[in-house]
């Protein structure tokens, strides 16, 4: 009689490899939101050269229309949750993880952002601050959408961009503009801005805190308990923006499926930068016309796919010389920040202080005056530049990486 075996489980498929460019990209990303610390507008003041004012300029936001360096972090960030997407649900399926268990913590990942951004906006606040135009919430809204998406062939994803991009466009358009007795003061507009497009003109639909995604909030953020009754957005930031992110992330998500795929990494690079020129060129012809401008605090689809194409740039670029040519030495600071971005996202909010206080504390207070009180902010965040790195650097040595 023949003996009976135990029946064997289905072996496991190998998880896919960590992609060096992809930590790399996003290290640069965390790398220049940390890099607030800097103070570089401070400097500027009090050394106002070419060098200072022009590093400034690229360290903030511009008022309305246009883009700097600094715009592109947040459409980094988000592209870069794309881009990731069809390798974390290949390393799922590879620990033998059935849909409906990813989904449940697709769902879970999108609440705990929501409400991570949430804890952040709220750090300073008298009581919660329920506000959701944070980089993390507005990932967290659009994740859901964005990890069903990540099931589909990449015809689908390029259809649900399309839809997406041009139906927020129509709700703008079919807005009605402004009266000339509205009160932009009242919304945080004073009379001197000099973001706003021309009254009445089609580029007008996009104005500041006169728009459907304000007018949204302007509802939406009373049902939540506040100090006092919303009104406006400072900055002119909306709830709103996380549908076009989402266009954002499937851009991400294209991409990530590109390098996924098989074949020569100077065919992958040739891809991003094809649709890089495309996407750029169809964006500034959009703005330049006043068919749709390009506003990244709105995050409009001209923005959508202005800053889209910028991050298939730079993803080309680490793309071809990292997993290209293998010349990866050079970004192991990045790939150690990269590698924890949750953490040097969560210590760029709120640890400055504490880290430049406690060295004032424990040496002297001039202790940043080393080449005069005009590069203090340098000195102060430099070193804790140096500091969050080493804390990154540590978690990294200790194969330590904090996922949500």
């Amino acid at each position: 009689m023949a003996q009976k075996t135990e029946s064997q489980p289905p072996p496991l498929l190998a998880p896919p490899p960590r992609i060096g460019s992809i930590d790399a990209y996003r290290g640069l990303v965390m790398l220049l939101m940390m890099a607030e610390v800097l103070k570089l507008a401070q400097v500027a003041r009090d050394v106002p050269t070419d060098f200072w004012k022009f590093l400034t300029h690229h360290q903030t936001h511009v008022d309305w229309a246009g883009c700097t360096l600094h715009d592109l972090i947040q459409p980094s960030f988000s592209f870069l949750v794309g881009v990731a997407l069809p390798f974390s649900i290949a390393a799922r399926v590879a620990k033998g993880q059935s849909n409906w268990r990813m989904t449940l913590h697709a769902l879970w990942r999108a609440l705990v952002l929501v409400l991570l951004g949430v804890f952040l906006r709220s750090m300073s606040a008298k009581q919660t601050n329920w506000t959701f135009e944070d980089t993390l919430s507005q990932i967290g809204l659009g994740y859901v959408p964005l990890f069903l998406l990540g099931f589909t062939r990449q015809r689908w994803q390029w259809l649900a961009l399309v839809v997406i991009l041009v139906a927020y466009w129509g709700l703008f358009v079919w807005w009605p503009l402004p009266t000339h007795t509205f009160d932009y003061a009242a919304v945080g507009v004073p009379d001197d801005f000099k973001g706003n497009f021309v009254s009445g003109s089609f580029a007008s639909h996009w104005n500041k805190n006169s728009n459907p995604a304000w007018a949204f909030d302007d509802w939406f953020l009373d049902l939540f308990p506040r100090e006092k009754e919303f009104t406006h957005n400072r900055g002119g930031y909306a709830t709103l923006s996380f549908i076009p992110t989402l266009g954002t992330m499937i851009l991400g998500l294209i991409a990530g499926g590109w390098i996924k795929q098989s074949g020569a990494a100077w065919a992958k690079v040739g891809k991003f930068v094809l649709a890089a020129g495309i996407l750029i060129a169809i964006a500034w012809l959009a703005h330049e016309t006043g068919l749709c401008p390009a506003v990244k605090r709105i995050w409009t689809p001209s923005w959508t796919l202005y800053s889209g194409g910028w991050c298939f740039v730079i993803l080309a670029g680490f793309y071809f010389l990292i997993d290209g040519v293998n010349l990866s030495s050079w970004s192991y600071p990045l790939r150690v920040i990269g590698a924890n971005s949750i953490v040097a996202y969560v210590m760029a909010h709120g640890w400055e202080d504490f880290i430049i206080d406690s060295i004032k504390l424990h040496t002297r207070p001039d202790i940043f005056e080393y080449f005069g009180k005009a590069y203090e902010p340098l000195v102060a965040g430099g070193t804790v530049l140096v500091i969050f790195w080493l804390i990154l650097y540590w978690l990294y040595r200790q194969k330590i990486f904090i996922r949500i």
